[in-house]
């Protein structure tokens, strides 16, 4: 599996690297140990966390409630853990 997927007690943990303000949302690829995704949000007022979340729930086809931002909130890098999905459909789905 990937650096940036792993499984834990809580769900499946992703490690994303957010750039924001982008011209669109999009999996950019992998970017040293996490996973480098582009949004359209700007960085303020918890936005950009809001934004990025509804996108990822969209990509993994899993309700936007199953995802919840564990550490980094105010930070580029985030991890995000993932219940409801394994960690090999997490990478499947994100790789397209």
């Amino acid at each position: 599996m990937s650096s940036y997927v792993s499984e834990s007690e809580q769900g499946v943990t992703l490690r994303v690297q957010v750039q924001t303000r982008s011209s669109r949302d999009e999996v950019v690829g992998l970017h040293g140990k996490a996973l480098k995704i582009r949004i359209t949000s700007p960085p303020v007022g918890g936005a950009a966390n809001k934004h990025l979340l509804r996108f990822l729930a969209k990509k993994l086809k899993v309700p936007r409630n199953q995802l919840i931002i564990h550490t980094g909130a105010t930070s580029r890098v985030k991890c995000i853990v993932i219940r409801g999905i394994s960690a090999s459909e997490v990478h499947q789905l994100l790789a397209k």
